[in-house]
């Protein structure tokens, strides 16, 4: 696989006290599935908002499909961030307006002003969106307005929004934080779908360490702002797990290969 998104001694400083962000560096292939996983305040938010410039980093090289972002200025940033889709914790919707109105905002990176304020739509964006909320089970549900809409079916909608500029990466932040376990699973098996339909890479942030384990290609580990572990899943001992959160690792329901290996013994 080639390689999608490349971060080289990536580092954010917020005032000389608050190093958010120090020496990051990793590689997103083409395709790939990959969560990052840390302590709250290890840095995973500010990270993802580096890689489209929602946050500015302070040094190091972040390169999508060969193109240096971080040198972009505003109109070829926006042409850059149009394959670049965002999905958050918090849905970002306007809740007064329809499901389909909302995920055609995520045409507006192609718009000019008139056309984003006007609301104007071709008919080809018209049928994407239908088919990709369809794609989400959302399909009975088009012109409801978003207020309407259970937590799950938001975030499915803020999805469909990402998935309509047709991006070839989907950053996710914290996407089923918010969710309970049923709604969660859905959204996981979503995002695990459209790497493997969509040839879509994602790169998701979790604070659960078994949903990263059971979905993902590759797991990176951040705490307090630099990478502590980066590797396929059934590397993710449970001693690596400690490192990576420390005092919080205790707290965590760890499906780690190791406790799946000895659960299996134990079943014997």
């Amino acid at each position: 696989m080639t390689t999608l998104l490349a971060l080289d001694k990536v580092s954010k400083q917020y005032n000389r006290e608050d190093l958010a962000l120090k020496d990051i560096s990793f590689t997103v292939k083409a395709g790939a599935f990959v969560s990052i996983i840390g302590p709250s305040g290890a840095g995973k938010s500010t990270l993802l908002r580096c890689i489209n410039r929602m946050v500015e980093p302070s040094e190091g090289s972040i390169q999508f499909r060969g193109r240096e972002i971080t040198r972009l200025k505003r109109k070829d940033l926006r042409e850059a961030r149009t394959g670049i889709g965002m999905v958050f914790q918090h849905y970002n919707l306007v809740e007064r307006l329809s499901v389909i109105e909302n995920v055609l905002h995520g045409r507006l990176g192609y718009k000019n002003m008139l056309a984003g304020a006007l609301g104007r739509y071709t008919e080809a964006e018209k049928r994407r969106a239908q088919e990709i909320l369809h794609t989400l089970g959302l399909g009975e549900h088009l012109f409801k307005r978003c207020d309407q809409l259970s937590g799950g079916q938001k975030q499915r909608v803020g999805i469909a929004r990402a998935l309509v500029q047709e991006p070839g990466l989907l950053l996710c932040d914290e996407p089923i934080a918010s969710l309970d376990p049923g709604s969660s699973k859905i959204i996981m098996d979503h995002l695990r779908s459209i790497t493997s339909t969509m040839g879509i890479s994602v790169l998701v942030n979790l604070h659960q360490v078994d949903a990263a384990i059971n979905y993902s290609d590759i797991i990176i580990g951040v705490n307090r702002g630099r990478v502590v572990f980066n590797g396929p899943p059934k590397e993710l001992t449970k001693e690596r797990i400690h490192h990576i959160y420390g005092a919080e690792a205790g707290d965590l329901m760890l499906d780690t290969p190791d406790r799946r290996k000895g659960e299996a013994a134990l079943a014997l």
